[in-house]
């Protein structure tokens, strides 16, 4: 099976790392913010639409927007195909 290449608009997974956490349980909990959302957790697989691409191969490093489960996202940059936390993967054919 060939590599898919990924594009500007694609769905894929995303796992959350220890760092993405960290970011989305301090923003929820800033005194300003009306964000609001299910718990996190590190590994935790969510839906990211993918906004930039650097580059045109199987391998290249993206830029998206992560779907949280609740009313805000999380932007991750420059991040690469792979299967452990801060990177995204292909979701499987049905």
């Amino acid at each position: 099976m060939n590599q898919q290449i990924p594009t500007v608009g694609r769905s894929v997974h995303y796992r959350l790392s220890a760092e993405d956490v960290k970011t989305i349980e301090y923003r929820r909990k800033a005194a300003y913010s009306d964000l609001t959302g299910n718990s996190v957790c590190v590994g935790d697989t969510l839906p990211m639409t993918i906004v930039k691409v650097w580059g045109n191969t199987p391998e290249s490093a993206v830029n998206g927007h992560v779907l949280l489960d609740g009313y805000d996202t999380l932007w991750v940059a420059s991040v690469g195909c792979g299967e452990g936390p801060r990177t995204f993967s292909w979701p499987p054919r049905v």
